[in-house]
């Protein structure tokens, strides 16, 4: 059996996301008890946490349960608040209409024909009580219309929102809107190579289609390109596979710990498109997909080659040397 590692993660891997749960500040109406409230206000009872439930449906669409106390007040302004994170624009804020759904609960639709940029959208709740939006809580998501999920392949543009829990332990939507977009499927590893099938969305693949693996690494000139090794796809309907051989990313290795990001280009002449996984109910791939590093020889030394998924779901492949860095 051929040894296999994992690479520790270096270097411009860590800034593939810099935004991550890099959550504002909270005011301190929202959350703060006591202590930080005395005063005038010391005796103002502190409204209680609210915690949202999640559906999504297979169109792209999510429905919010938001559990309340009974006796919470609501105005006819209350709403779900989603913020972009790092946005301040127009666009990166949504306000979804807040109505009744039952005793103790309150329900906000985000449909698929609304867009969302993409990027990490922190949740809240706006009673129209005078307070601050509420930061919420995540409950029970029910994500089962995400699993194995396939929109039809003429799409023009894919809507992807999967909610989850940020390591603050708040509600929070990772959206993707791409179009067109290249969906990893399997991944066979070997010694030699990878291989790597998927399903092309919202355009069709043809003459002079192929996979690209681009370096990530500076090129030695301004007006130079990255450095790329391109393969051919074998395509059938909307679905395609590429192999793609480790020596040539071996045969380009110059030190330390190199990211290569993986693009398809549908046709000669056509816009790349970033190979990702998006079609499921996994916001962040990084953590729970993982593939070894297998061992490849290079002119001098050792190296170790294998997949992994960005903090955003792209596929790339890291070479590293023989200390894993």
């Amino acid at each position: 059996m051929t040894a296999s590692r994992q690479l520790t993660v270096t270097g411009d891997e860590m800034k593939e996301s810099s935004a991550i749960d890099q959550e504002p500040g909270v005011p301190v109406t929202a959350h703060t008890p006591g202590p930080e409230r005395t005063g005038e206000r010391g005796t103002e009872a502190e409204p209680a946490a609210l915690r949202a439930d999640c559906i999504a449906d297979s169109a792209g669409g999510l429905t919010f349960d938001l559990n309340v106390p009974r006796d919470t007040p609501t105005a006819w302004s209350a709403a779900l608040v989603l913020r972009l994170r790092g946005g301040d624009g127009a666009d990166d804020e949504v306000r979804l209409p807040l109505g009744p759904n039952g005793a103790g609960r309150l329900r906000a639709v985000l449909p698929s024909t609304v867009s969302l940029a993409e990027g990490r959208w922190n949740a809240y709740a706006d009673l129209g009580d005078g307070r601050d939006p509420r930061r919420l809580l995540p409950g029970v998501n029910d994500l089962r219309s995400l699993v194995d999920r396939r929109p039809l392949a003429g799409i023009g543009r894919l809507g992807v929102r999967i909610p989850y829990a940020t390591k603050f332990g708040n509600l929070a939507l990772r959206s993707w809107l791409r179009g067109p977009h290249a969906e990893a499927g399997d991944i066979l590893v070997r010694p030699d190579g990878m291989t790597v099938s998927g399903r092309l969305y919202g355009t069709v693949p043809g003459s002079g289609a192929r996979a690209e693996a681009r370096s990530r690494r500076a090129p030695d000139s301004p007006d130079a390109a990255p450095a790329t090794v391109t393969v051919p796809l074998t395509v059938e309907g909307s679905g395609f596979t590429f192999t793609l051989p480790y020596e040539e990313l071996a045969g380009r290795w110059q030190q330390g710990s190199e990211p290569w990001d993986l693009w398809l280009r549908p046709a000669e002449g056509a816009r790349a498109v970033r190979i990702a996984r998006l079609l499921d109910d996994v916001a962040d791939k990084k953590q729970v997909f993982s593939y070894p590093a297998l061992p490849v020889p290079a002119a001098s030394e050792q190296l170790w080659i294998g997949p992994y998924y960005t903090l955003d779901n792209d596929l790339a492949v890291r070479v590293a040397g023989p200390a894993g860095n």
